[in-house]
């Protein structure tokens, strides 16, 4: 009897033990918001380090950093991580945060596509994911979210339409899709119409009334369901914004954000029988030389100007079509002939040009000097016979061996640094990409178009001018603000950095096809201490000891936040230092191990 009392009692025990035991556990164990936001951690590859601070042993997530709850149902009400250097995918399961109403994680390096589950948490009053690298269709789901008040995904790389269902927002205040590669009509029917232009600048394919562009019989949103006119998004947009596996198409969807189709086309495929005078100069041109670097007179460069046609076309930059222009005495020049002019602005134009052509500089090119006519704006530039530099890393044949890709590098960073330091006035260049790194005939880098950005840049919309022809190369707050500075320059020297390293272009297809580019896979590679696989397997003699110079010099240049970049002169001190001094006997063999 005594020992069935004992057993009873011990039963009871157990009984007690195990009910505190679940009663601490069920305590303790985290909550279903605080579950989503590990899932989001998870898909964080590399960050400043906020989120170490995510404890998965808390009961909720409230003293997180960039969390906010509501302080009596402990749900998270707000998300803030902007500014943190966070790269990698946004987890769909913040679709599960029901009562989120402030999603900020703009200025960071999210790729790949925005989750439509977002359109799950009816409460959100903002989102603001600008400044990020993400890719793919907005989806047609945050139309759901009745209660969105703003909504800002500018200075992505967006495409396809604009969901008619965004239209449906009516408490919407504010909404940016700018810096995009967005196409076809804004939706006309419900709050889009009350939004204006500059809401969806950078965009070349859109079209419709709030930009003062006729859709001219394309694909309209409000004729079409949200799947098909997506689909249909995507189709149109493949040709601006995916680069083409082949590498012909893929260097002709690259110019095509540069310049005009018909010029590329021409260069591209052939001459046409026609052979009409592209310049024609109209009486009343005057020329302009600097320095007597033009040792001709005015009647006899506006005769050979006046010869020009189609057949001279050498190339197409963001602000102009490109001749080559032989003299008599076999002398030869690069004419830009200038596409966009803003009214009343010839006597700016002429001052900035005087001076322009007194900037003199082994690594920049020379430019000799222009003619002023009533039709067009002629400017008379060194000719170099090796060149851009994009045509060199990839639609030549050839390859670059290493030393050649780094005594490139160094020359563009000599030039970019006289500018930025040393000429008078300082110059940003704006505009850093390899199409504007030419080559002379020992393959010496010289910087093209330094002034051009500013001196034509559009008085009412600055982002129109930046995003053209250049996505890829552009600092995150450079896109989302349209203010350039020193370290925007800094940050596409980085880029372009990278681009000579690796052989791809910095929206190359094999990165976009993964939600990435150039710096994302970059940034990618760091995570997994593979840094290195990111030089082109096709180049030869390349140098271990200066590729993790190299690699290392890029990774600061390209830094989201600007003040962790340095300036060109430290750039330029570092690759002297460190890329350019190491022993030739150093140099890496495959077959050597």
């Amino acid at each position: 009897m005594m020992g069935t009392c004992q057993m009873n009692r011990q039963g009871v025990w157990l009984l007690c033990l195990l009910l505190l035991y679940g009663s601490i556990n069920k305590s303790t164990a985290l909550s279903p918001d605080g579950e989503a936001l590990l899932s989001f951690r998870s898909a964080v590859v590399s960050s400043d380090g906020i989120l170490l601070q995510w404890r998965p042993e808390d009961s909720d997530p409230c003293k997180w950093k960039g969390v906010t709850c509501d302080p009596a149902s402990k749900n998270v009400i707000y998300l803030s991580l902007s500014y943190h250097k966070l790269s990698g995918s946004i987890s769909p399961d913040l679709g599960k945060l029901e009562h989120l109403r402030i999603l900020s994680l703009h200025d960071n390096n999210f790729y790949g596509a925005i989750p439509s589950e977002l359109g799950n948490c009816t409460e959100l009053q903002g989102i603001f994911l600008q400044g990020n690298y993400l890719s793919g269709l907005i989806p047609s789901e945050l139309g759901n979210l009745s209660n969105l008040r703003n909504l800002d995904i500018s200075g992505n790389s967006l495409s396809g339409l604009i969901p008619p269902s965004i239209g449906k927002l009516n408490k919407l205040v504010t909404f940016n899709v700018s810096a995009n590669f967005l196409v076809g009509a804004i939706p006309s029917d419900g709050v889009l119409s009350n939004f204006p232009e500059s809401s969806f600048a950078g965009n070349k394919g859109l079209c419709g009334k709030q930009i003062n562009a006729a859709c001219n019989g394309g694909p309209s949103t409000n004729s079409q369901s949200p799947a098909s006119g997506q689909n249909l998004g995507v189709k149109k947009n493949s040709g601006r914004l995916l680069i083409s596996a082949s590498a012909t198409v893929g260097a002709l969807l690259l110019v095509a954000l540069m310049c005009f189709w018909g010029c590329f086309l021409y260069k591209k495929f052939g001459k046409n029988d026609t052979k009409g005078f592209a310049i024609n100069i109209n009486g009343g041109a005057s020329v302009v030389m600097f320095h007597g670097d033009l040792p001709y007179s005015s009647k006899d460069i506006i005769r050979k100007l006046e010869t020009l046609n189609e057949e001279h076309i050498i190339g197409c930059g963001g602000f102009g079509t490109v001749y080559r222009l032989a003299m008599d005495d076999g002398n030869v020049f690069a004419l830009k002939k200038i596409v966009k002019i803003n009214e009343g602005f010839d006597r700016f134009f002429e001052r900035e040009l005087e001076i322009l052509g007194s900037i003199k500089h082994r690594h920049l090119v020379n430019l000799r000097g222009y003619c002023n006519s009533p039709t067009a704006k002629l400017l008379i530039y060194d000719f170099l016979p090796g060149g851009s530099l994009d045509e060199a890393l990839h639609e030549r044949s050839e390859q670059l061996d290493w030393e050649t890709r780094c005594n490139i590098i160094v020359g563009a960073a000599k030039g970019l640094a006289y500018l930025h330091h040393d000429c008078s006035p300082r110059i940003i260049h704006r505009d850093i990409k390899s199409s504007n790194i030419l080559l002379d005939g020992n393959l010496e880098a010289r910087v093209s178009d330094f002034g051009l950005a500013k001196l034509l840049e559009d008085e009412e919309s600055h982002i129109t001018t930046i995003v053209a022809g250049t996505f890829g190369y552009l600092a995150p707050e450079y896109m989302h603000s349209g203010r350039a500075t020193e370290k925007s320059d800094v940050y596409s020297f980085g880029v372009l950095v990278l681009e000579v390293l690796s052989g791809k272009r910095p929206t190359d297809a094999t990165l976009i096809e993964k939600g990435l580019n150039i710096v994302g896979w970059l940034n990618f590679l760091l995570t997994e201490n593979r840094q290195r696989e990111i030089v082109d397997p096709q180049c030869e003699g390349v140098q271990m000891e200066s590729l993790d110079a190299l690699l290392g010099i890029a990774i600061h240049c390209v830094s989201s936040g600007p003040e962790d970049r340095p300036t060109m002169h430290r750039v330029l001190q570092l690759l002297e230092s460190e890329v350019m001094t190491p022993c030739p006997s150093d140099l890496y063999d495959s077959n050597s191990d």
